[in-house]
């Protein structure tokens, strides 16, 4: 079917003498290279000069492509210039994305690094407003909270935790490395009025260690 196919292609007969085998080949590849889509058989031809037979020089022009860098391939009904499979691996590219977060979700993520496995009403209690949901999302995209144990509560409320990628962004060797929370009220990523029901004592707020963990980032099962 696809020689039949290849041969309905070809041009008809022309008085005009066809350009040498080389030419086509050329010819051929100087379009496939240019051409930001694959291109037919027909529209070859129909580029080339009369007399030209595209389907032979783009066989040909295959072969010499073989084990190449660059491979001449077969799309569907359409043939293109593209990369070897084995060297996609050198045209991938790496971007660091910086993604500005809001003051909520700053919020949110220090209450569940200071106060992990917490659960979400236990996060709006803390913050005194309501947590929506795209802030969690947020947190849980960029791979810096995940989903800890159920409580043992009416419900099984699900907690969160956060991840070994939060540790590592911020240089922390587990949970316990991070900042106290005069630091982090001081730096403006807390309500600087005590969280109810949370408040630390006098002993434990000059020392700037929250008593809140109830193990190191990773001893949570999902």
């Amino acid at each position: 079917m696809a020689e039949r196919n290849a041969e309905l292609a070809r041009p008809e007969e022309s008085l005009f003498e066809a350009p040498p085998e080389g030419a086509q080949e050329r010819m051929v590849e100087a379009i496939l290279f240019a051409t930001a889509e694959p291109v037919t058989i027909g529209e070859l031809n129909a580029r080339m000069p009369h007399g030209a037979d595209a389907a032979t020089a783009l066989e040909r022009l295959r072969k010499r492509y073989e084990g190449r860098g660059v491979n001449v391939v077969r799309i569907g009904d359409r043939w293109a210039i593209r990369t070897a499979p084995d060297l996609g691996f050198l045209m991938q590219k790496e971007t660091v994305e910086t993604r500005k977060l809001s003051r909520a979700a700053i919020e949110t993520l220090a209450i569940v690094a200071y106060h992990q496995p917490v659960t979400r009403a236990e996060i709006e209690e803390i913050r005194g407003v309501s947590v929506s949901r795209g802030t969690i999302d947020q947190l849980l995209e960029m791979e810096w909270i995940r989903f800890g144990r159920r409580r043992m509560t009416p419900g099984r409320p699900v907690t969160f935790v956060v991840t070994p990628a939060f540790l590592d962004h911020f240089g922390l060797e587990s949970a316990r490395d991070l900042p106290g929370l005069r630091d982090l009220r001081a730096a403006g990523l807390l309500d600087n009025r005590p969280p109810p029901g949370t408040a630390l004592d006098e002993r434990e707020e000059e020392e700037d260690q929250p008593d809140m963990f109830e193990g190191e980032t990773g001893t949570e099962g999902t």
